[in-house]
């Protein structure tokens, strides 16, 4: 862990050339910009929907965090201040589409119709994800760095073989969404699935949230060159896109992918943004970087800025407002009503799903895995009743 007086210093070495390029189509102050190449045209209720979806995905990182603290979770991995580039992403995606996600891409599990309890629950350690992946088209949560990369692209040159790309029906053509964040840009992982989906041309869109920081280690000393220009090396083009801007992040997705339905292979997305909280919530960053950074992008921040912008068109009035604010609220009571009705699974039942028919190795470990249980409880028991005695 790197000291205070560190941290600060090194989180002023911009990269050079840094925003030049940078898609945005509403400013930090909600004004609306025009962008040579991208746009987006919406109809009021779709925009209001963006809105919505941020709320709650805000709400439930509240609600997330304040469960881990009393107690019910086990960790919690924050959202804060990325609402704009996983609902924009996400609100991107067709049915049909497929989304490999990391750890704390919570916007693109809700917008795929997954029930926040079985998002929780993950974070509660009952279940190692509980979703469908073929009912929803979104893989498990991936905890190590950057191992959901390689599976995405292996997922994407299966649907291309199956004759799902390219085939000019919008119900059947298909791409995946690759989640990852700038620390694994770092991993040999990541190098592997860019390369591999530029050579066979794969219909995948890896979408990387910059937020700043991997934990303590600040951009700048993670990378030499923008993150968006090492897809250039790779093969395939690189957008580098405001995080923060809804609008935006919906557009460039939105090209992307159906660049990558239509056969034209894979794109690298730069979503510029910035993680306002912790890191998770066994991290302090006060540690390593100042709350005036933290600050400065409070100002930027994605739901207030889309607000601002939605208020100045007359689309968003008061009454949805306190409409919306009461879906939150019934929201949050039914994600802690369903969180803490829980029930913690049996220890055996992590061999059951080890293969999908009975492996010999497989059952042997889960016999000696039982009698050592049996003996703990016996011993247990034995301690209890030699305490009470």
């Amino acid at each position: 862990m790197s000291d205070a007086a560190e941290g600060p210093d090194r989180a002023e070495h911009e990269v050079p050339g840094r925003h030049d390029d940078m898609v945005q189509l509403l400013d930090q102050h909600g004004v609306r910009r025009e962008h040579p190449e991208h746009e987006v045209d919406l109809e009021p209720e779709e925009l209001l929907g963006l809105l919505r979806d941020m709320v709650v995905l805000r709400r439930l990182d509240t609600e997330g965090e304040a469960l881990q603290r009393q107690g019910q979770l086990g960790l919690w991995v924050g959202t804060r201040g990325q609402e704009g580039a996983q609902v924009g992403s996400a609100q991107a995606t067709r049915r049909q589409d497929h989304v490999f996600p990391t750890y704390r891409d919570h916007g693109a599990a809700l917008a795929r119709g997954i029930d926040p309890v079985h998002v929780l629950s993950l974070f509660r350690g009952v279940d190692h994800g509980g979703w469908d992946p073929v009912e929803h088209g979104v893989h498990p949560y991936t905890l190590v760095i950057a191992a959901q990369l390689l599976p995405a692209v292996g997922y994407g040159m299966g649907v291309q073989r199956d004759g799902a790309v390219g085939t000019g029906d919008p119900a059947r053509d298909t791409a995946v969404v690759a989640y990852l964040g700038d620390g694994a840009t770092s991993q040999g992982e990541a190098s592997e699935a860019l390369n591999w989906a530029a050579v066979f041309q794969a219909p995948v869109v890896f979408f990387c949230q910059n937020n700043q920081w991997a934990i303590s280690e600040p951009v700048a000393r993670q990378s030499t060159v923008p993150l968006h220009r090492r897809a250039e090396g790779a093969g395939m083009p690189g957008v580098l896109v405001d995080g923060n801007d809804v609008l935006a992040v919906l557009a460039v997705t939105r090209a992307a992918l159906e660049r990558a339905r239509s056969g034209g292979g894979p794109t690298f997305i730069e979503a510029y943004t910035y993680r306002m909280g912790a890191h998770t919530t066994a991290d302090d960053p006060t540690r390593y970087r100042l709350s005036a950074e933290t600050e400065a992008w409070r100002e930027k921040d994605p739901i207030d800025r889309f607000r601002t912008y939605l208020r100045s068109e007359g689309i968003l009035d008061d009454d949805y407002e306190a409409a919306l604010d009461a879906e939150a609220d019934e929201f949050a009571a039914r994600l802690r009503a369903g969180v803490i009705a829980l029930v913690d699974p049996e220890p055996v039942s992590m061999f059951d799903h080890a293969y999908a028919e009975p492996h010999p190795q497989v059952l042997a470990e889960r016999d000696e895995f039982l009698a050592a249980w049996e003996q703990h409880d016996r011993e247990a028991h034995g301690e209890l009743v030699g305490g009470a005695s």
